[in-house]
Formats: C-alpha cells, sequence, structure tokens
C-alpha cells in the first residue's frame, strides 16, 4: 500500500508541474503577439462610405460604449461647440480673436466636417431649394476623397472654410511647423479640386483655439472662424431638437455651426427643411464673405 501511495503521489506533482509548465509557456507566447485592438488609433475611423471622428457618436450606436465616442480617459475635450456662452471654450481660454458673428444683421449658416456622399449632397440641394447660400469648413482628407462635392459646393456660390486635415482637436497643442504643415496640406487639396476658389476662413476642430494655431492660420492668409450658435447637431439628437436650439438662440449677427459629415447628419438634413423656411422669413442669410477684414 505504501508503495502505491507514493506512486501516486510522484504522477500528481508531476501533472502539477507540467500543467504549470504549460501554462507559463501560454501566457508568454500571447505577451508576444500584438494587441489587435490598439492598431490604429487615430481618433479616425472608417464606417462604410464615410469618415467618422472620434468625438462624434458612430453612424449605428451598439450597447456599451460605442465606437469612436469619448470614454472618461479619451474625453473629445471642449464639446463640438465647446462653449458655455461665455464667450470662452470648456478650458477657459479666450478665443483669440475667432470670429464668432458675421458683422452685421445677416445670418451665417456653416457646415462642418465634410464633405460627405450621403449628407453633402442632401444639404446642396436644400440650400439651393431655398436660395441660401452658407460656408463649407472642409476637412482635408474628405476633399482629397470628394473632390467633386468640393467642386458642387463652389459651383453652388458657398465659402469655403479650412477644417485641419482630419479633424484633429489637438492641433492647436502642436509646433507652429506641425499646424503650418497640416494646414498647408488641407489648403493643397481643396485647390487640387477648385483651383482658384478663395480659402479665406479657418475653423479649429473642437472650437480648440489657440494662439498658435491662430497666428498660423492668419499668417496663411486665413481669419480664424467660431460661432455663436450651436446645436450640438454632432451628438445627433434628432431633427426636432436640432431645429428647436437653432431657433430659438439665433439673433442678428449670428453664425450657425453644423455638420454636414462626421458621423450620421440625418437630423441636421431633416432639420435644415424646418429650418430654412423659418430663419429665411425673418432673417437674410449670407455666405460669409470671400474677402473679411
Amino acid at each position: 500500500m505504501t508503495r502505491v501511495s507514493s506512486t501516486a503521489r510522484a504522477a500528481v506533482i508531476v501533472t502539477v508541474v507540467v500543467v504549470a509548465l504549460l501554462g507559463s509557456a501560454y501566457v508568454l507566447g500571447r505577451s508576444l503577439v500584438p494587441d489587435q485592438t490598439q492598431r490604429h488609433a487615430t481618433g479616425v475611423t472608417t464606417e462604410g462610405d464615410g469618415t467618422h471622428y472620434a468625438d462624434q457618436p458612430p453612424e449605428k450606436p451598439s450597447t456599451g460604449t460605442p465606437t469612436g465616442s469619448p470614454t472618461a480617459s479619451q474625453s473629445a475635450g471642449p464639446t463640438e461647440a465647446g462653449q458655455d456662452g461665455s464667450g470662452q471654450n470648456a478650458s477657459g481660454d479666450k478665443l483669440f480673436g475667432a470670429h464668432t458673428d458675421t458683422g452685421n444683421a445677416r445670418l451665417a449658416l456653416t457646415f462642418d466636417d465634410g464633405p460627405d456622399p450621403r449628407y453633402t449632397p442632401q444639404v446642396l440641394a436644400i440650400l439651393r431649394e431655398y436660395d441660401v447660400k452658407a460656408t463649407f469648413c472642409v476637412v482635408g482628407e474628405n476633399a482629397q476623397d470628394h473632390p467633386d462635392l468640393v467642386q458642387a459646393i463652389v459651383a453652388d456660390g458657398h465659402t469655403l472654410c479650412n477644417h485641419s486635415w482630419h479633424h484633429d482637436v489637438t492641433l492647436g497643442n502642436k509646433s507652429a511647423d506641425q499646424i503650418r504643415a497640416d494646414l498647408v496640406r488641407t489648403n493643397e487639396a481643396i485647390r487640387a479640386a477648385v483651383p482658384d476658389a478663395p480659402i479665406v476662413w479657418y475653423r479649429q476642430p473642437g472650437g480648440a483655439w489657440t494662439y498658435p494655431v491662430v497666428s498660423v492660420s492668419q499668417q496663411l492668409g486665413m481669419t480664424p472662424l467660431h460661432w455663436s450658435v450651436d446645436p450640438s447637431d454632432w451628438q445627433a439628437p434628432g431633427a426636432s431638437k436640432i431645429a428647436a436650439t437653432v431657433l430659438s438662440q439665433v439673433e442678428p449677427g449670428a453664425v450657425v455651426l453644423m455638420h454636414d459629415a462626421g458621423g450620421d447628419r440625418q437630423g441636421t438634413v431633416d432639420a435644415l427643411r424646418r429650418i430654412l423656411p423659418a430663419l429665411s422669413s425673418r432673417y437674410e442669410l449670407e455666405a460669409l464673405p470671400t474677402d473679411p477684414t
């Protein structure tokens, strides 16, 4: 009986040692394989036929934290408004002279993040229907991908605005050389589509203005453009809420911020059909001038 017990005990010990060795080998092997979930941490993802920015809801939200939405460790920084109504962004910094109004009694509608093949043509069609001119703050990579839409924007008499190469909210924190390279690259993509179209406005993504980004944009002949009315359509709250916010907050000289790309913009398109008849009856709407002073 003693012999059997010793043999069994030895077998158990050998088994435990083998299992431990196999477990260690597995852990070591896993540590050598790159984490596939950490690739492309750029803040920009491609969803189907459009670009989606990390500070905006995904096209089709799922349960849990939506892909591309801010997490506790990845804040979107300032809201796309970046405003608390005080003329300062969320961090308390001033706008460094960025324009927040038209300088007259007219209203200016502005559309950010495009062009997008799903929503920009719809926005253009509605503006054309009401004979309204607007300002489109285009992202360089989207201008490069859809030069035909940039051409359509200009052909309809709208004004162009540089909105950085890939909607970089942190651009203003980079060196002047990096900022300049980003804005120049964006202008080159726009001019590849419309060589003679003036680009005299620059809008910083997220409204995250800094002195360097304002200074560089001015050196390149562009005027920094902020806004005074933000319906937070980038959060896709629905057409009714977007329209109600715009109509309740506009006043003479307002610059209205909306989006024709960067996420699901159908709510913005639908809201525009409600907004334009009301605004057109109360105000004159204009594209921002191509010779700002």
